[in-house]
């Protein structure tokens, strides 16, 4: 135990340096970081240094001498570039001077199907792709005319935000920097006139243009690809009729009020609005056909990744929180859709009715056992003069004097944090999670009345384990990591953001919870209630013992020493993420939990194998993995010694004669001479429940008996008053602490 002490307090003093130290580390950007990694030729071919860091958003000019070649700047500065994890995949790009992306490296991202799926190759192969690529001339051509997307099977969402972040954040890039002309440029001249009435015949609405359509059959798919040359594409057609309807699409605005009230109806419409914030605007989308728009992706993940909506240089992806499934079309003559459904645009992001826009469809098809071919297909839309009315045209004083443009045009600066529109989506899971803290919370600071009932509080923390395996593991997926740990440390001894940690507001909410109990129950609040892998491995063990399977008891002396193991395991991934992050999170593996809880054990074999032994190894050892491997568990232990407050009743007689908290601690957190270790206590109160039970803490046995023995001498008419006082079991009172 002193070399545990040891490390202990070795661990705090680097942890307090770091935390002092961290201003004098942190960097401008990290733009300043990345390109102290990436040479100047790399992402201009033929420069030989960087310029200082400059403006908000930030860049750096790349000189070859004094000769200015091009900017260098990273797409989640300027644009959202949010991907499948919620977090921004970073990627450090080269603009040369005309206009053209020069050079792109990934240097950051937390996708799960990159890092763990997808080989990082092919996702770097997809970035050097667009290098060449000549903005100016695609912020200038028609939505149309833009190259589609080349799709990597399997990563359809993180690579379609790759290109469009790309795409779009050098496009912004250029016009701050004088290349694509005046910024601001482009301004709308005309407006939505309120007083048209749509049609109410569907055929009346499609022809008008209010309605848009896709119609595609088997064959004309077949044809796009052979077009491009994908004979995958070709030799897989969904229907050996190439007549056969492939889809039928069409697409609308509704929340324009004439349009939304023909297909919708009056009920309808007046229905989407009370959803709809001010300005929000919502498209129905229907279809029949072979294929469908939405696939099964968002049921899996939540995001429908089979489509997406782009204006000027914004996309706009939808998650299922943003769907509706509605029954018909309300339009006298509509056809009778397989799919229709109403699309809310997510807050944060606009979409400007009187503007073209265009829906984008990635078409796929499946060959081999997993492979897929990829094209996309557009829908233009542009809504019909009719519904138009033209701009008053500004005062003149106005005109005369327009407003300067911003410093930091193109960035997200006059756009609210993106973390507010991620925290309002997910307000049902935040109010389910707040209430699991609050009910956890009185668990704990009502623990002496529920041990009391020893079969309402096993059934309780049952119910507690199976919440959070299911519910915050499996579908909420927010499991704390090792990788959390670092990544904040790291922070701050670099670039400290808040917004990158508020992405993701279930993490958030765990991490302040888990922090916060720290003061008053050490690890044990989340280690022992909140850990989706932990209440696994305990449910594990549970349905082990039903089916009595032989239980190995470890050694208090071997369980001691193994215990160490986890400390050296974080100390090591610590002092990894010092010079290498990346590294120490691919080595991180070591905890299972993403292949356990994030993936559902749908990964490659050498995971599954190795989070498989983790599980089945609590099927022996209860929470094995908590107890000796887990580096989260000694992260959040080192800390939990300064806690506040020390809850755990024990008696004198605790290991001195008595063993049975001892022998029944479900993770041996108890020593043989009765005090508890709180650095290893996972807080499940089953020691305060004997510390409890009349039938088996022998303490309680003994007053138990003397209350009968006195009873039964007296007679029943005895007033409770004259019982004798319950004996003092402890120098300190009614009970004794067990040691901070």
């Amino acid at each position: 135990m002193l070399t545990i002490a040891r490390l202990f307090g070795a661990v705090l003093g680097v942890l307090s340096w770091l935390a002092a130290a961290g201003p004098c580390f942190a960097l401008d950007s990290q733009l300043q970081q990345f390109i102290g990694q990436v040479s100047a030729g790399e992402l201009v071919p033929g420069a030989d240094r960087y310029g200082p860091v400059q403006g908000s958003p930030p860049t750096a000019k790349i000189f070859a001498g004094d000769k200015l070649l091009g900017y260098a700047f990273v797409n989640a500065d300027w644009v959202n570039s949010t991907g499948y994890s919620g977090q921004p995949i970073q990627i450090l790009q080269g603009l040369s001077t005309d206009g053209k992306i020069s050079g792109a490296r990934l240097m950051a991202h937390h996708e799960p199907i990159v890092l763990i799926g997808i080989p990082l190759e092919r996702i770097e192969t997809f970035i050097r792709g667009y290098v060449g690529r000549d903005v100016l001339a695609i912020s200038s051509s028609a939505p149309s005319d833009r190259p589609a997307v080349d799709i990597v099977s399997g990563a359809t969402v993180t690579v379609a935000v790759i290109a469009e972040s790309m795409v779009r954040a050098a496009i912004k890039v250029a016009n701050a920097e004088g290349m694509g002309g005046p910024v601001g440029a482009v301004a709308a001249v005309r407006e939505l006139d309120p007083s048209h009435a749509a049609p109410a015949d569907w055929n009346a609405l499609v022809s008008e243009g209010a309605v848009r359509r896709l119609s595609l059959s088997v064959g004309d798919v077949t044809e796009a690809f052979r077009r491009i040359g994908n004979e995958n594409g070709v030799e897989h057609p969904e229907d050996a009729d190439p007549a056969t309807s492939f889809i039928d699409l069409y697409v609308a605005p509704v929340s324009i009020p004439a349009i939304g009230k023909s297909l919708l109806g009056a009920d309808g419409f007046a229905s989407l609005q009370k959803t709809l914030a001010p300005g929000q605007q919502a498209i129905l989308v229907a279809s029949n056909g072979a294929y469908s728009f939405k696939g099964s992706g968002y049921v899996r993940g939540g995001i429908f990744d089979r489509f997406e909506v782009l204006q000027g240089d914004s996309s706009i992806r939808f998650r299922d929180r943003d769907h509706t499934r509605i029954g018909d079309v309300h339009a006298v003559g509509a056809p009778n859709f397989r799919d229709v459904d109403l699309f809310r645009v997510p807050p944060g992001t606009t979409l400007d009715p009187a503007q073209p826009w265009r829906l984008q469809l990635l078409a796929q098809r499946a060959y081999g056992s997993r492979d897929k071919a990829f094209l996309t297909f557009d829908v233009n839309y542009q809504l019909p003069e009719a519904y138009l009315k033209p701009v008053p045209p500004p005062p003149a004083a106005a005109a005369a004097n327009p407003p300067a443009p911003s410093a930091a045009t193109g960035a997200q600066s006059s756009e609210p944090p993106m973390w507010h529109a991620m925290w309002r989506a997910k307000t049902g899971q935040i109010s389910v999670l707040v209430g699991a803290l609050v009910l956890l919370t009185l668990i704990f600071f009502f623990q002496d009345w529920l041990v009391r009932r020893p079969v309402f509080y096993d059934r309780l923390r049952l119910g507690f384990l199976v919440f959070t395996l299911v519910w915050i593991g499996w579908i909420a997926q927010a499991q704390l990591s090792i990788v959390n740990v670092l990544a904040f440390l790291s922070a701050l001894r670099t670039d400290f953001r808040w917004d990158y940690f508020l992405m993701a507001p279930l993490i958030f909410i765990l991490w302040f919870a888990a922090a916060a109990s720290l003061l008053f129950w050490n690890r044990g609040a989340y280690c022992g209630w909140l850990c989706p892998f932990g209440a696994l491995q305990e449910l594990t063990n549970r349905i082990a013992r039903r089916l009595n399977i032989p239980q190995l008891k470890i050694s208090f002396g071997v369980h001691q020493r193994l215990t160490a193991l986890k400390y050296i395991i974080f100390l090591v991934l610590f002092g990894i993420s010092l010079s290498d992050l990346g590294l120490a999170e691919r080595m991180s593996e070591v905890e299972p939990f993403k292949t356990a809880i994030i993936l559902k054990f749908a990964r490659q074999w050498p995971f599954v194998l190795y989070a498989g032994a983790m599980v089945a190894s609590s099927l022996f050892v209860e929470r094995a993995f908590c107890r000796y491997v887990c580096p989260m568990g000694a992260a959040l232990a080192i800390p939990a010694r300064l806690r506040l407050f020390d809850w755990l009743r024990r008696y004198r007689e605790c290991g001195n004669p008595c063993q049975r908290c001892g022998n029944e601690c479900p993770v041996q957190a108890i020593h043989p001479e009765g005090h508890i270790n709180p650095n290893e206590c996972i807080q499940c109160l089953h020691c305060q429940m004997l510390y409890h039970h009349d039938q088996k803490c022998p303490v309680m046995i003994q007053r138990r008996l003397k209350r009968e023995r006195h009873s039964a001498s007296s007679g029943a008419g005895v007033p409770h008053a004259s019982l004798p006082p319950k004996p003092k079991v402890s120098a300190q009172g009614a009970d004794q602490r067990a040691p901070s």
